[in-house]
């Protein structure tokens, strides 16, 4: 009987090299696979987008809501993130108080941020042109609904809006601001965040006030109908963020129209900006 090995040499393996790095590649494999596959699963499908006269039902919904659902939400659960900023005032091209929005429509923040823009914007005038779209599918809170700016236009005898989206939902450029926004930009968002909205000047934020998850796996007509009932999650979000953008818009105008600035939810927000 041959006891060990008595010939001195090492022990040869049988295991040709390259399997074990091929086995190292195979597992790798399998976790990416894995990982793509649970985003897959877990990532909320585009909601089907509205037809053009159902589109223009859910703006005219949110567009005129009641100001006493508005008075009961307050702040709701949206957080101010508005900041003071000085500089000469920013007025539109008919020489009023200039709301100015800077986004994309990839952006699932931006699309967070564009109802309660589009709600309290109404409050001082009218949009046409509104469309719907989704943030970006591969982004964070993928597939959030919306809206875009990028063809709508706004009238109002208080504020001037301006709005650039700067790219579509699948990131190609869409809109450029001009050289006069651009110095706006790079003074008072030199982080490059988005949306950027500014207030004349007088006030401005970045980023989305409450998070686009509470619109996850809702379609517009859910959202709207959401926002008749205050004490729901989506209208607490988004009716609180109306109602702080709607105060820095009447500290912009002196507090104009009454009918709408002097309420005093509004008024009381006033005071915390």
């Amino acid at each position: 009987m041959i006891i060990g090995n008595r010939s001195g040499r090492k022990p040869v393996s049988r295991t040709p090299p390259w399997v074990a790095p091929v086995a190292v590649v195979v597992v790798l494999a399998l976790i990416i696979a894995a990982f793509l596959f649970i985003r897959w699963y877990t990532t909320p499908l585009p909601p089907t987008a509205p037809s053009s006269g159902t589109t223009q039902q859910v703006v005219a919904t949110i567009t005129s809501l009641p100001s006493s659902e508005l008075e009961a939400v307050g702040q709701g659960s949206a957080t101010n993130t508005l900041k003071p900023i000085t500089g000469a005032p920013l007025t539109g091209p008919t020489g009023k108080p200039e709301v100015f929005y800077l986004g994309a429509e990839f952006c699932p923040y931006c699309a967070a941020e564009r109802w309660p823009l589009i709600i309290a914007l109404s409050r001082f005038g009218t949009f046409t042109g509104l469309q719907t779209t989704t943030s970006s599918s591969t982004d964070v809170f993928p597939n959030t609904p919306t809206f875009t700016f990028r063809s709508a236009t706004y009238t109002s005898q208080y504020i001037d809006f301006r709005s650039v989206e700067i790219s579509d939902r699948n990131g190609n450029p869409l809109q450029s601001p001009t050289s006069a926004e651009q110095t706006i930009i790079s003074q008072y968002d030199p982080s490059s965040v988005i949306p950027f909205v500014d207030f004349g000047n007088r006030y401005a934020f970045t980023g989305a006030t409450y998070s686009p998850a509470v619109l996850s796996g809702s379609s517009w007509q859910a959202i709207a109908a959401s926002l008749q009932q205050p004490d729901s999650s989506q209208a607490k979000a988004i009716l609180g963020s109306a109602n702080l953008i709607t105060a820095a818009i009447c500290r912009s105008t002196g507090d104009q129209p009454s009918a709408v600035c002097a309420s005093p939810a509004i008024q009381a927000l006033e005071q915390k900006l």
